[in-house]
Formats: structure tokens, sequence, C-alpha cells
């Protein structure tokens, strides 16, 4: 006889539910990079009904009596912190009936189809009504889970992917940084001015790219047997540990583009397909929270990529892939990695600029769900705040403008955030690993990266979701997160060593 009955009945629920996440992360990708565009409307519905399958598990009302009876059971520390993430899922799937979770997962797989077509169109009139319903539910989300948690509706939402962040502490944190970003900004262009880099001449076929690709995910470690690389009009990382499904996006004149968007997707691969084993199927063995998870694929993209050691160990790949020219000398491409110049694209941005476009992603969807802004006011409150944080004119393009990401059209408020946040921590992360790790440019121009994914692993990856975020950042680096990390990093790499 188990000791801890009510404890065991509870994981064979959350294993269960699990694998109904599994089969929604496999559809969810396929939607995105393999189905085709007639097949929307019976996978949205397919995904609704599956939707509602999981929130009925999660909502059994036995679960509440299970949950009551672990809590007096014998349980280990491990258990004990995989209790509590029980507890958060199931209160918040409790505060929201079944026929929202359905409605909400149809309005999204409508809407973020609609989104394709109507983004290349740069027709945000179109776009409109499909995303009023996504932002009506939305809204209705936030305010129950904001009833049953006691926190404001934007915060209710911002839960659900930062675990114990607020808005009060976001508005602290994004308010120092537009205070001294931009005049980083401006001092690093004026460093850039007298070494502009030559730019590479395409076109660099789609299919040299992806090999391309192909072998540097392997240079850091991504296991193909347990995932795989692919297309979608936004590069995105998605499956399960078991199966880690990436995507990326081609442009033959700009090969950078996937380059890096695939180093960021295998950041997050990494982090998934090495998560603890003997976790798996639990809430205690996924990611912390979102911008966690960020830091993983910041830490390669931002962090590793764009600096000199490891473009170093590059060079030679890329050429050999796309063919030789002076545009792949590795200091040139040093200087094309982290050549900051403002533009309207948050997934292309340099890494100093594109904070901005995160704090401004945030200031508009924060009011939008609390009420206060309605989305006929986005497009001008874009263009207000492109021509403020990055001195752009955004007038009448929608494409890269409002329509260019696709979170807000499948209801991922509170999600944008998690993407600085990420930064922050990425560059936390970094300054604890050098300590730990004195020579490691020298090792990752080698190409010798295990002492790196080694502290990776040990801090972050094998440690999922048993600390709470702060505790977590502390074991990891001695503190919790601490933006000044984040600005020292920028000022080092962009101002100061040049």
């Amino acid at each position: 006889m188990s000791s801890t009955p009510a404890y065991d009945e509870l994981t064979r629920v959350w294993a269960r539910l699990h694998r109904f996440n599994h089969l929604a992360a496999i559809v969810g990708w396929d939607r995105n990079a393999m189905m085709p565009p007639k097949g929307n409307e019976a996978r949205a519905a397919a995904e609704a009904e599956l939707a509602a399958l999981i929130h009925r598990t999660r909502t059994d009302p036995r679960l509440k009596d299970r949950l009551a009876a672990a809590e007096g059971e014998a349980l280990d520390e491990i258990a004990r912190a995989n209790l509590r993430e029980m507890r958060r899922e199931w209160r918040d799937a409790n505060a929201l009936p079944e026929s929202l979770v359905q409605a909400k997962t149809l309005a999204a797989a409508r809407c973020e189809h609609a989104w394709r077509r109507l983004r290349a169109a740069n027709d945000w009139r179109g776009f409109r009504e499909p995303f009023r319903e996504v932002v009506r539910l939305a809204r209705e989300e936030a305010r129950l889970l904001a009833a049953g948690t006691g926190l404001s509706r934007y915060d209710a939402l911002l839960e659900r992917f930062e675990p114990g962040m607020r808005a009060q502490e976001l508005d602290r944190i994004f308010g120092a940084v537009r205070g001294w970003l931009p005049g980083l900004v401006a001092r690093a262009r004026l460093a850039q001015r007298s070494a502009a880099p030559i730019a590479p001449s395409g076109p660099f076929p789609v299919a040299a790219q992806r090999a391309l690709n192909l072998a540097v995910m392997g240079l850091l470690g991504f296991d193909f047997e347990a995932g795989r690389l692919d297309e979608s009009p936004h590069p995105f990382s998605g499956g399960v540990p078991e199966d880690v499904r990436l995507t990326t996006r081609y442009r033959e004149d700009d090969f950078l583009q996937s380059l890096m968007g695939t180093i960021h997707e295998t950041g997050h691969a990494r982090f998934e397909q090495n998560l603890p084993r003997e976790w798996l199927g639990q809430p205690i063995g996924a990611a912390r929270s979102y911008g966690i998870h960020e830091s993983q694929s910041l830490a390669l993209e931002m962090q590793i990529a764009r600096g000199r050691p490891f473009v170093r160990l590059v060079a030679p790949l890329i050429g050999a892939h796309l063919g030789g020219q002076p545009a792949f000398d590795p200091e040139n491409l040093h200087r094309l990695l982290t050549r900051v110049q403002p533009g309207p694209i948050r997934v292309n941005a340099d890494e100093a600029t594109y904070p901005a476009h995160v704090i401004l992603r945030y200031e508009i969807e924060r009011p939008l769900i609390e009420g206060d802004i309605e989305i006929e006011e986005i497009p001008s409150l874009w263009d207000a705040k492109m021509a403020e944080l990055l001195g752009l004119d955004t007038r009448g393009d929608y494409r890269d403008g409002c329509m260019q990401d696709v979170h807000w059209s499948e209801g991922a408020f509170g999600y944008f955030p998690g993407y600085t946040l990420g930064a922050m921590y990425a560059a936390q992360w970094f300054a604890a690993l050098r300590r730990a790790v004195p020579d490691l440019d020298s090792l990752i121009e080698a190409g010798e990266l295990g002492p790196l994914f080694d502290w990776l692993r040990a801090n972050i990856w094998s440690q999922a979701s048993r600390w709470e975020t702060a505790e977590l950042a502390r074991r990891a680096s001695g503190e919790a997160l601490n933006p000044a990390h984040f600005r020292a990093h920028l000022e080092s790499r962009y101002v100061e060593r040049r």
C-alpha cells in the first residue's frame, strides 16, 4: 500500500494531461507548418474539442479532495514542489468554464489562419473582425482569472506566463530601460559609424540555408532523434521534450534571418530535450516560466552567437555551405551580427534595440486587456511608440507594424514581457557562468561547448519548475533577477569594447 495515495492519483492524472498536451502540441505545429489552408476550419474544431477534453480533466471535481488530501501526506521536497504547481494549474483551470476554453481555442485558430493571409495583404481592416473576437474572449478570461486570484486583469494573464511577476514590477524594470536605452543605442551607432560591414551577396538558396542551419544545430547539441526543423510563417518552437518541433523562415537575400532564428529556437529545444526525464509528465518537469525559457534561446542567439568566439567558430561552416565571399570573414560577420540599426521588425531586431520592441507591445497589450483602449486605437499607438522608442515612421505599414507578430492573433496576451525578461536572465546567467568558467570564450572558439551546456544543465535545465522563479535565479546566479547585468552586457559589447 502506498503511503501517499492521493498524491499518486494526482500524478496519474497529470501524466494523462501530458499525453493530451502532447497531441495538442503536435496538432498545433502541423497547423502552422504543414496543414493545407482548407483544413483550417476542421482543424480548429478538433483543437477546440481537444482543449475541452483537457479542461474537463483538469477540472474533475474529484481533484479538489485529492489535492487537499495530498497536502496532509508525507511528501518529500520534490513532491511538495510538484503539488504546488498542480494546485496553481488547478486553480486557473477552475476559474474558466469549458465553453470559454473551447471558444477561445476556436477563435485563436481562426484568427491565426486569417492573420497569415491578411498580414501579407497589409489588411488591418480585414484583420480587425477575427481579432476582435480573440480580444473579447481574452478579456473575459482575464476577468475570471482575476476574480479567482485577486490580481488585476492583466496580471492574471501575466501570471500564466511569468508566475510571480506583476505589471507594477514590469513598469519599474521597463521604465528604467526606457531611461538608459536610447543613449546606449545612440552611442553604439556613433561607435559603429566608421566600421560599416560588407553586406553578404546573395542569393542564398533555401536548400543551402537549411543545410547550414542543420549543421549549426548539430554543433549546438540538438538531438535530431528527438526533434526536427521545418518552415513556418513565424519561427517557433513546439512539441514536447520527447519530440521537439522547430521552425524557421527563409529569405534568399538574407541567410542570417533564418540562421539566427534557428539558433534561437535551438536554445528552446536544448532546454526541452534536457528537462529531467524522471519528472516528465508532471508540472514540476516543465520550464518555470516563459522568461526562463526565453533565457535559453537568447543565451544561444544573443550571448553566444553574436560573440566573436562563436562567429570565428561558425564562419568556416557558413563559407562551406553558402560559398566563399569577403562578407564571410569572421570580423565582418561579427560586425553584421552586432550592427545596431533600429528597424520595424522585432524578430530581425539587433540586440540593443530589441527591448524597445517588447516595451512597445507591453504598453499596448496591457491597456487593451484592461479595457482602457480598443483595437481600433492599436495602429495609431503603434506608430506613436515606434516613433518615440525607435525613431521610425510606420504609418500605413500594418504588415510590418502591428500585424507582424502571431502572438496577439493567438490570444497570447502577457507573453511579450518574457522576451526582455529572458534577455535579462540570460545576461545574469552568463555573468555567473563566466565566474565559474573564466576561459569560456577560448573554449567556445575551439568548439568545446561542453562546459557551457554543463552549466546550463546543472543550474537551469535540470531544475525545471522545482523552485519558484526568484529562488531558481538565486540558486543559479546568487541573486534574484537583476537587470543591471543586462545593461552591463550591452554596454560592454556595444559601447566599451569595439
